[in-house]
């Protein structure tokens, strides 16, 4: 199998990482070409010490802490102009390997590998990250979701995290009613709805009232992940672990506090 035939799997997927580490699609899919333009020069950098996809991020985690990309795109507005031209756009390390762990599903062990930390000191990393979630200010979030019990599982977790639900939407006009009506701090939004209408169609008409971080919720991410267009910066891939869901909404929210203290 050739390298690039070996890899093409791996890659949305590195991309969902790098752009929910540093809150933009812009900033982390330059990193994302940045890595495969460094393999296409040299494919023995791709150690080959693990496995094919860790051995893949811990080349990436390493590239990022090697070089620095124009990481602003200053075509985008919002949450993407939020991120700086260094690698300051980076998330804390203990957010690093929460994501690993939560939201890509690597092992303690792989984890640590791929952030070159030993597993003790990526159990304090763990710790961390909890804490630091834990200590974060609630806010209110809307569901778009159209299948029920997959929307009482989300609001249970959400209100597991202190957040306050605002409402449940099952079609895009719900959707936008509820967000001009409520105004909450943070959307939740699968990607097909109850009227065969699209969430991203809602979010996107939602946007133009007010910036507001968006995690997405579908069962077919590589359709988001292509890097071809703007697409999301956080994606929870159904079926879902209720830490992937917590990790991302910690992410979106880190990045939020972080705009409205450079603001």
């Amino acid at each position: 199998m050739s390298l690039a035939a070996e890899l093409s799997g791996h890659i949305p997927y590195l991309r969902r990482y790098a752009r929910s580490v540093m809150g933009s699609q812009a900033s982390a899919d330059n990193y994302v070409a940045a890595m495969l333009e460094a393999l296409i020069s040299d494919p023995s950098s791709l150690t080959g010490f693990r496995d094919t996809r860790s051995d893949l991020y811990r080349l990436f985690v390493s590239l990022w802490s090697s070089i620095d990309i124009n990481l602003r795109d200053n075509r985008v507005a919002g949450t993407e102009s939020t991120a700086t031209r260094n690698l300051q756009a980076i998330s804390p390390l203990p957010r690093q390997a929460f994501l690993l762990v939560s939201v890509e599903g690597f092992s303690r062990q792989d984890a640590a590998y791929i952030l070159d930390v030993e597993e003790a000191e990526l159990d304090e990393l763990l710790d961390r990250a909890h804490r630091d979630i834990a200590a974060q200010v609630a806010t209110r979030v809307l569901i778009i979701e159209d299948e029920p019990l997959i929307a009482m599982d989300i609001q249970a977790m959400v209100e597991d995290l202190g957040h306050t639900v605002t409402g449940i939407a099952r079609t895009h006009d719900e959707a936008v009613g509820m967000f001009g009506e409520e105004r909450p701090g943070i959307v939740l939004a699968d990607i097909q709805l109850a009227d065969g209408s699209s969430g991203l169609d809602a979010v996107n008409e939602m946007l133009r009232q007010i910036s507001v971080p968006v995690i997405f919720i579908t069962a077919f991410p590589e359709k988001l992940l292509s890097g071809e267009r703007p697409e999301p910066a956080f994606l929870v891939t159904k079926p879902f672990e209720p830490s992937a869901v917590s990790a991302l909404i910690s992410q979106a929210l880190f990045f939020l506090d972080g705009a409205k203290n450079a603001a």
